[in-house]
């Protein structure tokens, strides 16, 4: 079996799909890798290091793809309509594609997949099971992204984040609101309080009351018997009743903030707002707000995709492009390692080729096409 490993090409995305680590526990099960030339500069990896992990290099992509049974990307195949080579076509018919592919946003592509012949995984569905965490790319990256999302805020907040007494007086610390408690803002509490702010977090879901506490953060959250517990461990879409609720209550919280982090996000649909104009009038110049949900249509009504913001009372409001990427090594480590972990169980130890098992649960779940047919539940006639 041949693994493909392609440059990424998408704007934004420095990250790559394999390590010199997992290239070489790939190369021990008996699989041939192929990576293309500089594709992990961006990540700190070089082409010598691929090399002694037991990887043949590539000049190109159409050379790195043309023979791969199983091609290994970040991000969605690039196409002609966007301006780059059409990846796809330089993929042979039967390939297997992992990576993050957005379906529900990209149906048009997805039908390419099929048309192709190619069996594509999305690897943003991998259902949220135990023995699955270990290939949840999402969860890795957010990780990720809540960490640098604290990094992004105090680099642009004007004043200390920890409590300082000093000769000349005291420094009061920075309070920081952090706004959805998944895997990303779990970790922008974690990091905001090892910087010394005071830290508060809200959620929907009442069950990450406790997991906010343990991390010595104060949990605010609306008193009500509706539950924002979804499919899957996700937050889900909650009443007009409820955000009015939420709305309230954030209003009163932010105006003492000094760093807020919004991270609420629901699978395929755009991101809710969670900082109104009448929030962001109320609170104090100087301060900032950091939308990890920028490109999902953003949590902030002020916030642009690649832009940091001030509104005309002073307040910052950061929308950096792809944070995970701005941690571009470490966020390739572990996704290559998530996909390792998805690839491994299915590679047969003794003649390195691929089983795809679509009786598993963890491959119903991920798998997009077969035989030339899309055939995951939210894409076929009838899906959610």
């Amino acid at each position: 079996m041949k693994i493909a490993i392609p440059k990424e090409r998408r704007e934004h995305e420095k990250r790559v799909a394999a390590s010199p680590e997992t290239v070489k526990k790939f190369v021990g099960l008996g699989v041939e890798v192929i990576v293309e030339a500089g594709a992990g500069l961006t990540s700190s990896f070089s082409d010598q290091e691929y090399k002694d992990a037991g990887a043949s290099i590539a000049g190109d992509a159409a050379a790195a793809l043309k023979d791969a049974d199983v091609v290994l990307k970040v991000q969605r195949p690039l196409t002609k309509a966007e301006g780059g080579p059409d990846e796809v076509s330089m993929m042979k018919k039967g390939a297997t594609l992992l990576a993050i592919l957005a379906p529900l946003q990209n149906k048009d592509q997805v039908q390419a997949y099929a048309d192709a012949g190619i069996e594509a995984h999305a690897m943003e569905l991998v259902p949220r099971i135990s023995r699955a965490q270990s290939m949840d790319v999402l969860s890795s990256q957010s990780n990720l992204a809540g960490y640098k999302a604290v990094l992004d805020a105090a680099s642009v907040y004007g004043k200390g984040m920890p409590m300082m007494m000093t000769a000349a007086g005291t420094v009061a610390p920075a309070k920081a609101f952090i706004m959805g408690v998944g895997v990303a803002g779990l970790q922008a509490i974690a990091t905001a309080r090892r910087l010394g702010a005071i830290v508060t977090a809200t959620d929907v879901r009442a069950a990450t009351k406790e997991q906010v506490e343990s991390l010595g953060a104060k949990f605010i959250m609306v008193e009500s018997d509706e539950s924002g517990d979804g499919e899957g461990g996700y937050a889900k879409e909650m009443s007009e009743e409820y955000k009015k609720k939420q709305a309230d209550l954030v209003f009163d919280h932010v105006k003492k903030q000094d760093i807020v982090i919004t991270t609420a996000l629901i699978p395929g649909r755009e991101a809710p707002i969670l900082i109104s104009d009448e929030m962001l009038a109320v609170m104090k110049p100087g301060s900032v707000i950091v939308d990890l949900a920028v490109e999902a249509g953003g949590n902030v009504t002020q916030s642009k995709p690649g832009e940091i913001v001030e509104t005309e009372n002073g307040v910052l409001i950061v929308g950096h492009y792809n944070v995970p990427s701005r941690l571009a090594s470490d966020a390739s480590a572990l996704f290559s390692k998530n996909l390792l972990n998805f690839l491994q169980p299915m590679i047969n130890k003794e003649n390195g080729s691929l089983a795809m098992d679509w009786e598993d649960e963890i491959i119903l779940g991920t798998g997009l096409t077969k035989d030339g047919k899309i055939v995951h539940p939210l894409l076929t006639e009838g899906g959610n």
